[in-house]
């Protein structure tokens, strides 16, 4: 790639990166009352994190069944609100595990 373009690129994406982040600080200068509203932006990183972590789980290890075991593992430890390195070390570990089973 060259230098130029790769320029350009970084420039488009610093542009929008800051416009999404500057539109709603512009566009809601005082409090937000209504509650379906906070509710909304409340729960929107969480509904982003997910869709773009998700998809990438099962494509990660390139084998459905240790994607399955990670996220098997991952979502009941979880569940039990384990730390996050438990949950990711032991997620690994069992992927790892069926891995080599398979």
């Amino acid at each position: 790639m060259e230098w130029k373009t790769f320029l350009v690129y970084l420039l488009v994406m610093a542009g929008v990166t800051y416009l999404i982040r500057m539109i709603p600080l512009v566009a809601i200068r005082g409090k937000v009352k209504s509650v379906f509203l906070q509710s909304f932006l409340y729960y929107v990183p969480y509904a982003v994190l997910g869709a773009m972590t998700f998809p990438a789980v099962f494509s990660a290890t390139g084998s459905l069944p240790t994607a399955l075991a990670g996220t098997a593992v991952a979502l009941v430890l979880g569940w039990m609100e384990k730390s996050l390195l438990t949950v990711a070390a032991m997620a690994c570990l069992a992927a790892l595990l069926v891995g080599l089973m398979v």
